[in-house]
């Protein structure tokens, strides 16, 4: 279990870094540096030599080598199959472990939404960027991510039951009490907003529609700007269109990023009030969780307004993601351990 853990830790550490890195080539414009897949105009690597860029040429007419954005998609490639080596090896090593804590199902969940991965990103290549795959893409590596963290805090001794009675009686006898009804509903409130929210921002980003609002706190100088959700929001355009850059009119784009605004004030006033409910509960661990959702809120608040301000700087849009992956592993956290299922004799 030891060992099965350190995989799953450093899986879920890897999947972390690789969402990051996915937003900072999407946002690159990097997504189409290279125009096949798998490999890279039909290398394993972004062609150099002469006689792999003529070949290249020919192949791909119209679609010059850029190196500087083919070498972006392929290392996040790289990175995206070393993840799936991880998680095939957490599944098969899953069989051989023993105990209570042995996870089951989830291992082998998490290969078959690697492999589904690993469509949606040979999708975004051949689609050209379409907007619904590339969104589903990111909610998968955050989906992918939240199960790798679930499974690693599942998987601690204190969730074994056995283990937490054998301390608790060393302890003086306390009683280990389940996570209130209450807080576990507003726990997975707070989850299913932030993952809503989290789409509107792979939404608005893949619409190119972060700069469609660019003054604040107005949008187009009003608080009510002219907008227009059939567009916006119709996910299925077709194929055989290139969707590097938009094909939304200006209409549809401000609807997209003030819907993406609106969202994100509910969401903080709906993590907010999480925060503050767990800051009033006695225990420790609940104030700690409390602390660290009002933090993490507040970090993201304040990057997604300087990237406003600065007319989205390409480190600081790229933080926005970290800072939304941030704020999802603290809600994942907090349910894992509020849904934490206690025996008779624990309760």
């Amino acid at each position: 279990m030891l060992w099965f853990r350190r995989l799953n830790l450093l899986a879920a550490v890897w999947c972390f870094c690789l969402v990051v890195v996915g937003a900072y080539v999407r946002l690159s414009d990097a997504g189409l540096g290279c125009p096949d897949w798998p490999g890279c105009y039909g290398h394993l690597t972004v062609p150099d030599a002469p006689h792999e860029l003529s070949s290249a040429e020919a192949n791909f007419p119209g679609k010059p080598v850029v190196a500087a954005k083919a070498w972006k998609e392929m290392i996040h490639r790289y990175l995206a199959e070393t993840l799936g080596l991880f998680i095939v090896a957490l599944a098969i090593a899953s069989r051989f472990v023993k105990g209570l804590r042995r996870p089951t199902v989830l291992p082998w969940l998490l290969v078959a939404l690697v492999i589904f991965q690993g469509v949606l990103g040979m999708w975004t290549v051949t689609w050209q960027l379409k907007p619904l795959v590339v969104t589903g893409h990111l909610l998968g590596g955050m989906t992918t991510f939240s199960l790798l963290l679930w499974m690693w805090i599942s998987t601690r001794p204190t969730f074994d039951g056995a283990i937490v009675r054998e301390r608790l009686a060393a302890a003086g006898g306390a009683v280990a009490r389940a996570a209130p009804l209450a807080l576990r509903r507003f726990a997975i409130v707070g989850l299913v907003v932030l993952v809503c929210q989290i789409f509107l921002g792979g939404w608005t980003s893949t619409n190119y529609a972060a700069l469609a609002c660019p003054d604040l706190p107005t949008c187009q100088g009003s608080w009510l700007p002219d907008m227009d959700f059939k567009e916006a929001f119709t996910l299925w355009h077709g194929l055989d269109i290139n969707y590097e850059y938009g094909v939304l009119d200006a209409r549809a784009r401000v609807t997209i990023h003030y819907m993406h605004r609106v969202g994100a004030g509910v969401t903080f006033l709906v993590l907010l009030s999480l925060g503050i409910y767990l800051l009033r509960r006695a225990e420790p661990l609940w104030r700690r969780f409390g602390a660290a959702v009002i933090a993490a809120l507040v970090a993201q608040v304040t990057i997604g307004i300087s990237v406003v301000h600065f007319q989205w700087p390409l480190l600081l849009a790229a933080a926005h993601n970290l800072g939304a992956e941030t704020l999802l592993a603290v809600l994942v956290s907090l349910n894992a351990c509020a849904w934490r299922r206690l025996d008779a004799s624990e309760a």
